[in-house]
C-alpha cells in the first residue's frame, strides 16, 4: 500500500496526520521535514521573551515521539528535490518515494528587504525555533538589555516589540504606516495600541523605513527613509512571510501568492494538497492567503477527512485573531479587503473597552476588532459579522 506523504512537519502537517488517526485511518504515513522534526507552537516564537523561555523549552515534542504518537515514519533533515504529480513521486535525495496521496505543508519564508549598508546582512528574522535560539543567544551575548530595530509594526513586529519591552529590552518599531497594526486593525485599536506600546517603553517610528544598515563600532546604525537614524544591537525584520511555492511551481502546481487550492484543500493536481502558509483558499469572497491558526485547523480537518474518502469542504469560519500584545491584549476580525473601499469603522466605548465594528456600503458587519478582550465579547461579536447593526441590537 502506498503511503500518504506529508512534507512539512509544522502545526499543519503535523496536525493532518493527527486528524487521520482520530478518524481511525491506519494508512502508513511518511513525514518529511527539512529540520530536526521536533514539534512547537510557532506562534510562541513572538512572546517567548518575557516568559524567559529558552528554545529547547518551546518544543514540547521530539520527531520520535511524534512518530510514536502518530504511528508514522519522519524523515528529519530531509530536502525535497522534485515532485513529479504524473508519476505520483517525491524524491528526496538520491531517493525516490511513491505516494498515495500527498499534502503540501510547506509554510512560508520572510521576506527579504534590499537595504543598503555594509551590515545590512546581519538584519534577522525569525521564522522558526531555530531562528529564536540564534537571536536569544545574540541576545544574550551582550550581558545587558539590548536595542532592538524591528522593521514592520504588524501583527508580528508589535508582538515581539512587547515581549521583548516586557524582557526589559529596548524595542524600537520602523513602519510606513502613521501607527502600528495598521493594516488589519481600526484606526482606534493601532491608537490605543500605539499609545500602550510607548507606555511600555517601545519606540516608533512610523511614516517611514528602512535604507540602510551600517556596522557601528560594536552595533549597527538603521538609516531611515527621513534621514534620521537609529543605533540597534540587533536589526530584525518583521516585514512579513511570502508562502513557500519553489516545490509546487517546480510540479506545475497552480500558484498565485499561494498555493491555490479549491473548497477542498485539494491542488490543480489531482490527490496534492496544501494548507497552512503555503496555501491560497479559496471562499465566496475569491481566493486568499490566510496565515492564522484557525484556517489552518479547519483546513487540516477537512482534508483528513477527504483523504480518508469521506470528502469535507474546508469550513472557512470567521475567527478572531487573537494578538499577543499583553501591554494592550486586542482580537480581530479584519474585513475582506474588497470591502475597504467602500464601507467605515465604527467605534463604541464601553468603560476601558474599545470595540470597533467595520460596516460595508451595505451596511453589514463584516469585520471587527475590540480591545481589551476576552472569550466572551470575541464570542458576542463572532455572532454580529452578517448582520446589520438593526439586527445584531
Amino acid at each position: 500500500m502506498k503511503p500518504l506523504i506529508i512534507i512539512g512537519t509544522g502545526l499543519a502537517g503535523y496536525t493532518v496526520a493527527r486528524e487521520l488517526r482520530k478518524l481511525g485511518n491506519s494508512a502508513p504515513i511518511i513525514l518529511m521535514t527539512a529540520d530536526d522534526g521536533g514539534f512547537y507552537s510557532k506562534p510562541m516564537l513572538s512572546n517567548a521573551f518575557a516568559q524567559n523561555k529558552a528554545a529547547q523549552q518551546l518544543v514540547t515534542q521530539s520527531a520520535a515521539q511524534m512518530a510514536a504518537t502518530l504511528g508514522a515514519t519522519i524523515l528529519t533533515r530531509t530536502r525535497i528535490g522534485h515532485i513529479d504529480a504524473v508519476a505520483k513521486t517525491v524524491t528526496a535525495g538520491n531517493a525516490t518515494f511513491e505516494y498515495d496521496q500527498l499534502v503540501l505543508a510547506l509554510g512560508a519564508q520572510p521576506i527579504r528587504l534590499a537595504l543598503a549598508g555594509d551590515a545590512a546582512h546581519q538584519v534577522v528574522s525569525v521564522n522558526h525555533v531555530d531562528d529564536y535560539a540564534l537571536f536569544r543567544n545574540r541576545i544574550a551575548a551582550l550581558g545587558r538589555p539590548a536595542r532592538v530595530a524591528i522593521l514592520g509594526a504588524g501583527l508580528i513586529g508589535c508582538e515581539f516589540a512587547d515581549d521583548l519591552a516586557g524582557a526589559g529590552h529596548q524595542a524600537t518599531l520602523i513602519d510606513p504606516n502613521a501607527l502600528p497594526l495598521s493594516a488589519l486593525a481600526a484606526p482606534a485599536l493601532s491608537r490605543g495600541l500605539h499609545a500602550a506600546l510607548r507606555a511600555r517603553g517601545v519606540a516608533f517610528h512610523g511614516g517611514t523605513t528602512a535604507a540602510r544598515v551600517d556596522q557601528n563600532n560594536e552595533a549597527l546604525r538603521v538609516w531611515l527613509a527621513d534621514g534620521t537614524s537609529i543605533d540597534a544591537d540587533l536589526v530584525l525584520s518583521a516585514v512579513g512571510l511570502r508562502p513557500d511555492l519553489t516545490l509546487a511551481q517546480a510540479a506545475d502546481l497552480k500558484t498565485a501568492r499561494g498555493i491555490v487550492v479549491d473548497a477542498y484543500g485539494q491542488t490543480s493536481a489531482p490527490g496534492i494538497y496544501a494548507l497552512g502558509d503555503c496555501a491560497e483558499y479559496s471562499d465566496a469572497d475569491g481566493s486568499r492567503v490566510l496565515p492564522y491558526i484557525a484556517p489552518l485547523m479547519a483546513a487540516a480537518r477537512a482534508i483528513a477527512r477527504t483523504i480518508g474518502g469521506q470528502p469535507a469542504p474546508i469550513d472557512l469560519k470567521p475567527a478572531p485573531v487573537v494578538v499577543k500584545t499583553p501591554s494592550y491584549p486586542l482580537a480581530l476580525v479584519p474585513p475582506p479587503p474588497q470591502a475597504l473601499a467602500g464601507g467605515e469603522w465604527h467605534t463604541t466605548q464601553h468603560g476601558t473597552r474599545a470595540i470597533c465594528r467595520f460596516y460595508d456600503h451595505q451596511g453589514i458587519m463584516l469585520g471587527f476588532g475590540v480591545a481589551p478582550q476576552d472569550a466572551g465579547v470575541r464570542l458576542q461579536l463572532v455572532g454580529e459579522l452578517g448582520k446589520r447593526a438593526e439586527q445584531a441590537a
